[in-house]
């Protein structure tokens, strides 16, 4: 069997059996997905590669199992987990019954093996529905492959559901999210995620049809989506392009050095801004000294944090009340003609 399911079974098979919060709680019920294996095609129609090709000929001698058979295999995996737990809690009478725990836990790991190996098909048929998605082909296998061995350690045989309908619920989950979380610089949600797998696809089928790019109005309808809906996917699937992405194959510049800082202000600007602080500090300094420091409090003059106007009394020993009043006082002084022509020019 392929070498990398067998050391993704190797590294998970441990990590998984107190873990589950992050991918959420599996359903209570699921209908049953006829999920059958076709030929692959890569997103731009080209055929995929023929180690893809040859790993879906091996998965595909593996023969299917049938409810009985899940059902004893789900059996012999829970007996080798309990096994388990017995051997590390040396919880066993003598060296014999040891050797018996151990012959389970055995039985149960060649039986995980079996029910991963069986349902590497139904992996396949769920990774097939994310083609189009930037991730390639192989590596939403291998996160479906993940959420398989993650439903194997999951499953209850006890409440009847047959294994496919469980996994494949896990298979989903584990695809979705790998495509939210590796293939964006900016993490969408996953239902986002998967929405937009969907628009792609659709954008694709259309610009084969129509032999252009479809409109918005054409995808909405292809997809079922409001307009409005279509066109907020549209937005969200735009990738960001790096500041030192290069401007073309032929420039050595970057993005960064033609992209202007519209936060940096002018030299005039910024000489305006010194003298509208010259004539205010020039303002401040013809009040009283306790309006001048309670207005400096009040607007955070000094160290650019507001005070309120009970903190400002506080600092000052008065009431509120009072503290509002001496504010008013000062505020009235600078409106005063006389120092609010030499205010009135930067204002606007």
């Amino acid at each position: 069997m392929n070498e990398r399911t067998e050391v993704l079974e190797q590294n998970f098979s441990e990590d998984v059996q107190e873990d589950g919060g992050a991918w959420g709680s599996e359903p209570e019920e699921l209908e049953l997905e006829e999920l059958e294996v076709e030929e692959v095609e890569s997103s731009d129609n080209e055929p995929v590669e023929d180690s893809v090709q040859l790993y879906l000929h091996e998965i595909g001698q593996v023969a299917l199992l049938t409810a009985t058979e899940e059902r004893e295999l789900a059996m012999q995996i829970t007996r080798g987990k309990e096994a388990r737990m017995r051997i590390n809690n040396e919880d066993y009478r003598n060296g014999r019954e040891r050797f018996q725990l151990e012959q389970d836990v055995a039985r149960g790991e060649d039986a995980r093996r079996k029910l991963i190996q069986a349902n590497l098909r139904l992996v396949v048929s769920v990774a097939k529905k994310y083609i189009g998605s930037p991730m390639a082909f192989m590596d939403l296998v291998q996160e479906g492959n993940i959420g398989l061995m993650r439903a194997v350690e999951k499953f209850d045989y006890t409440k009847g559901n047959r294994f496919s309908t469980y996994a494949t619920w896990w298979i989903r989950q584990a695809v979705t999210r790998s495509i939210a979380e590796q293939s964006r610089l900016i993490r969408l949600p996953v239902h986002l995620s998967e929405s937009i797998v969907h628009l792609r696809r659709a954008i694709y089928r259309l610009e084969q049809q129509l032999e252009r790019e479809p409109t918005a109005e054409e995808l909405a309808h292809a997809l079922g989506m409001s307009l409005r809906k279509v066109k907020r996917l549209l937005q969200a699937s735009t990738q960001p392009v790096s500041l030192e992405q290069p401007l073309n194959n032929e420039s050595e510049g970057r993005v960064s050095e033609v992209l202007a800082d519209e936060s940096l202000e002018t030299p005039m600007e910024i000489a305006a801004q010194n003298m509208l602080h010259a004539e205010l500090n020039a303002a401040l300094n013809d009040l009283p000294e306790r309006e001048r420091k309670i207005l400096q409090l009040r607007y955070g003059l000094l160290d650019g944090q507001r005070r309120t106007l009970e903190e400002v009394g506080v600092a000052f020993g008065i009431t509120r009340e009072r503290t509002r009043q001496i504010e008013a006082e000062a505020m009235r002084r600078l409106r005063h003609p006389s120092v609010g022509m030499r205010l009135h020019g930067y204002l606007d």
